[in-house]
């Protein structure tokens, strides 16, 4: 008589079940830590836009006002005639540009 040869299949149970629902919850997990991420990325550059435009900014008024005061004191003196109570030189034309660009 030949004799058959039986193999034991492992029982899917509970461990095997237990084991595919917690590598689930860690997929899950990584996937919603993933987007959270990539949003916290995106409103920190758009941040960092707005920081770096206020720094533009600033930098150009820092060099605007460093030129002034390098100046002397009759260029000091016309430019705030001229800006702040709108004077004007003997014989000189101000346009006044009104397109507001």
């Amino acid at each position: 008589m030949a004799r058959q040869i039986v193999q034991n299949k492992p029982k899917r149970g509970v461990p095997a079940l237990l084991l595919r629902c917690v590598f689930l919850l860690v997929i899950i997990s990584m996937l919603t830590a993933y987007i959270s991420n990539q949003v916290t990325i995106s409103s920190k550059r758009q941040q960092l836009e707005a920081v770096q435009a206020q720094l533009t900014a600033q930098q150009q008024a820092n060099e605007e006002l460093a030129r002034v005061l390098e100046g002397d004191e009759d260029e000091i003196n016309e430019r705030i005639a001229r800006d702040t109570y709108g004077y004007a030189a003997p014989n000189e034309r101000v346009f006044v540009d009104i397109s507001g660009k």
